[in-house]
């Protein structure tokens, strides 16, 4: 990707993340202008971030839990209606539904919390060395800088795993849960691709159909994207035309930020 296009698709992103209120606690955000065949979920994820926190301001993300119903349009804003069932001092509950028109397109349920102090512990393997930048990679729906040993796009048989560093240009931090939640969306399924002999996630539509069906975010820690992240990524299971994975999101320092699961169609043809 040019730097040209990609400061277009980085000035793109953050403008869809932009929802305006559309009536009593609806809101409506605009859709990428991708070189894709649908909506992406990443987009979803992003804009149901942005719509919790304006449906229960003063208060984070804890977890995003989210179900695909069905495919979107690239090609129209998304409505967003939510309700809050739950709003106390430290916590709320926020359920939202994505539409397109009279389609649903995806359903979601936030969990907010108000940051606290407390006892700091975790479990984590240290973090490898950040590859250079011979490994950079070039994803097409990702406008960010990323970082990788491994190329999802190579038909070469590998474990189910990977390790993907990825840094955002300058911005906000609050803006770094929606956009961590954006980019955990795209390179699960190339993840559980990776042990199968000649095919890669660009097979996509072709050797294979695939679609995201849910995906879960967990938030630990108060975050910037605009320092390199690690998502390090596994697939354990692909079986009976599903594939689920799972990641970590540990910062630069080897904090753990984040965590997040997927479960998608990966259906083989003949």
């Amino acid at each position: 990707m040019g730097a040209d296009n990609m400061t277009d698709r980085w000035t793109d992103l953050l403008d869809c993340l932009v929802l305006k209120p559309v009536g009593d606690q609806a809101y409506e955000g605009r859709s990428q202008q991708l070189p894709y065949h649908r909506l992406y979920g990443g987009q979803l994820l992003a804009q149901f971030v942005q719509a919790a926190c304006l449906t229960a301001p003063g208060k984070a993300v804890k977890s995003l839990h989210t179900v695909f119903v069905r495919e979107g349009s690239s090609e129209e804003p998304v409505r967003y209606t939510t309700d809050c069932p739950h709003q106390g001092r430290s916590f709320a509950t926020v359920r939202l539904e994505a539409a397109q028109g009279h389609r649903t397109v995806a359903v979601a349920t936030a969990s907010m919390h108000t940051w606290e102090d407390g006892p700091d512990r975790q479990t984590a393997a240290p973090l490898p060395d950040l590859p250079g930048p011979e490994h950079a990679l070039s994803l097409d729906l990702l406008p960010f800088q990323a970082r990788s040993h491994a190329d999802l796009d190579a038909p070469a048989v590998g474990p189910p795993t990977l390790d993907l560093w990825l840094r955002t240009p300058p911005v906000a931090p609050e803006l770094g849960p929606a956009l961590l939640a954006y980019a955990t969306d795209l390179t699960l399924i190339g993840t559980a691709l990776r042990p199968v002999d000649g095919l890669s996630q660009r097979d996509a539509g072709g050797a294979f159909a695939s679609a995201v069906t849910s995906h879960t975010v967990w938030f630990h820690r108060p975050l910037r994207t605009d320092d390199w992240l690690l998502l390090r990524q596994r697939s354990p299971l692909a079986a009976h035309g599903r594939a689920y994975g799972l990641g970590d999101v540990l910062s630069r320092q080897g904090a753990l930020a984040a965590a997040f699961t997927q479960e998608a169609l990966l259906r083989f043809r003949d």
